[in-house]
């Protein structure tokens, strides 16, 4: 079982966090007009998968608008931005922000592929049931290049080291 913390406070995953070199399994999440997506749709691009506990927070919040920033300046390469935030509140945030390079993804259909598929469950704590903050990078030919559990959900992901598996 895969372990991070919340305010200095061990925190367990319901899992293993997932592991660099193997093909990213496909999952399935709702977009902002409550339709599917699937991660074969971006098959051939570099993926970010950027997930956090929730956009109501402002490290979730800073994660989303750091790689929407970063994200303006990439060839070939999509930024999901992946929590149990309903929809609603993923578009009413995109749009306040000026949220335009990156895809928010709802995971708050029950049961998910997607939260223990990658090791992502929070399952225990405050936070229990939200997605620990966590990047993910996929390269075009769909395995993984890139995995950062962050050690302490209150902090910043490493947003250079994620962008540098990009080559």
């Amino acid at each position: 079982m895969s372990k991070t913390a919340f305010k200095g406070s061990a925190v367990n995953l319901a899992g293993e966090f997932i592991k660099t070199g193997i093909t990213a399994p496909d999952f399935t999440m709702v977009k902002g007009d409550l339709s599917t997506f699937k991660l074969s749709e971006t098959k051939g691009k570099f993926i970010v998968l950027n997930i956090f506990p929730s956009l109501d927070t402002g490290v979730c919040a800073t994660s989303v608008r750091k790689f929407n920033k970063l994200a303006a300046n990439m060839n070939n390469t999509v930024v999901l931005a992946i929590s149990k935030d309903l929809p609603f509140a993923q578009g009413r945030f995109c749009t306040t922000e000026g949220i335009e390079n990156v895809i928010p993804l709802s995971d708050f259909r029950s049961p998910s592929d997607f939260d223990t598929k990658y090791g992502v469950l929070i399952a225990d704590g405050p936070l229990c049931g939200l997605l620990a903050r966590s990047v993910v990078v996929i390269n075009p030919e769909g395995k993984i290049v890139y995995t950062e559990l962050v050690p302490e959900i209150t902090q910043e992901p490493d947003y250079e080291s994620a962008l540098a598996a990009i080559k």
